[in-house]
């Protein structure tokens, strides 16, 4: 019989199909192909973007020069933009401002053909460290409250380059999924004094049996409360809300996790499209006890129909525990971490 499952943040229910579980060879994946062409995010051509925000660069190179290991640029469409006054105002019933933020690119190697399952570990920590110094300094700015770092892998994730970069998105206001998992984490720390996300992450090391990789730091695993097949979250073991304040030994142990956790979705799975979104506390002076930072990826495998636009429910065709045994279980070719 299928299962209803409550996830215990927001009080989301969902549906998980253990009558008929779907297995990797049952997806139909629309693998992402390189076909290579001009590339606006290649080397050589960097008179084809907007002036570079920042990089880490061999040796003494210049901005906007080849040279570059990751280089983070404005988004040529950005959907907020830096310059101007928020300027909030009514009308009538309804709210609105200007459409005040920032919005970035990080290209995360000069290899067109790579992707992060594909680079060093060392290379994979660049990006990170990258993720968090922008995060840093766009945090100075009063007007935003929120920072969204994310990853669309692949067209039907919403990718329309095919070179590897992700995007950070800053906000003047808290987006109401991340304001959804700050109220359900605050009332369960209300309730029990405890992180949830620190109540989930014991659990899954209790059972274990969702349980995908893990290191000193971080443990990537299946969630119980899946939304969708394959769907995989990552950890850190220490309490922290705010990606902001992590530590070096952390990054280059949240490098190889990540690495890995998408290497064996891409082996697993025929290498399919995903989003990988990064959950971060909103942008505070102090560290929140309540909340804890996380990446979440998913896997484009379904579609959403009608009865999930129209219940709010989410069907997770494959039971996280069936997930989290092909991708614990995967043989790891050569790689190059």
């Amino acid at each position: 019989m299928p299962e209803l499952r409550r996830e215990p943040i927001t009080g989301r229910w969902v549906i998980v199909d253990t009558d008929h579980p779907k297995h990797p060879k049952d997806f139909v994946v629309d693998r992402p192909i390189k076909k290579g062409g001009l590339c606006p995010f290649c080397v050589g051509n960097e008179s084809m973007t907007p002036t570079e925000i920042d990089a880490h660069r061999e040796g003494a190179t210049p901005p906007n020069t080849p040279g570059w290991l990751t280089r983070v640029i404005p988004n040529k469409f950005p959907a907020l933009r830096i310059e101007g006054e928020l300027d909030k105002r009514g009308l009538g019933l309804f709210d609105l401002s200007n459409g005040i933020g920032a919005h970035e690119v990080i290209i995360e190697t000069p290899d067109h053909q790579k992707e992060i399952p594909d680079l060093l570990d060392h290379e994979v920590e660049r990006v990170m460290w990258m993720y968090r110094n922008r995060s840093v300094d766009l945090r100075g700015d009063s007007r935003l409250r929120y920072i969204l770092i994310f990853k669309n892998y692949g067209r039907s994730a919403g990718a329309s380059l095919e070179h590897a970069h992700s995007q950070l998105i800053a906000l003047p206001i808290i987006p109401k999924r991340v304001n959804e998992e700050l109220v359900g984490s605050s009332q369960y720390y209300e309730y029990r004094d405890r992180c949830v996300f620190c109540d989930i992450l014991q659990q899954e090391l209790h059972d274990r049996d969702r349980l995908v990789v893990q290191n000193k730091h971080y443990v990537a695993f299946a969630p119980y409360v899946s939304s969708f097949a394959f769907e995989t979250w990552i950890l850190p073991r220490t309490h922290r809300s705010d990606f902001c304040h992590i530590e070096p030994e952390e990054v280059i142990d949240l490098a190889r996790i990540l690495r890995e956790t998408l290497l064996r979705l891409r082996l697993a799975l025929g290498d399919p499209p995903y989003n990988l979104i990064l959950h971060s506390g909103p942008i505070e002076k102090e560290e929140r006890p309540d909340y804890h930072w996380h990446i979440e990826i998913t896997p484009k495998l379904t579609g959403l129909a009608g009865f999930e636009w129209g219940s709010g429910f989410y069907i997770a065709s494959t039971p996280p525990e069936l997930a989290a045994g092909y991708l614990r279980n995967v043989q790891l070719v050569a790689s190059a971490g």
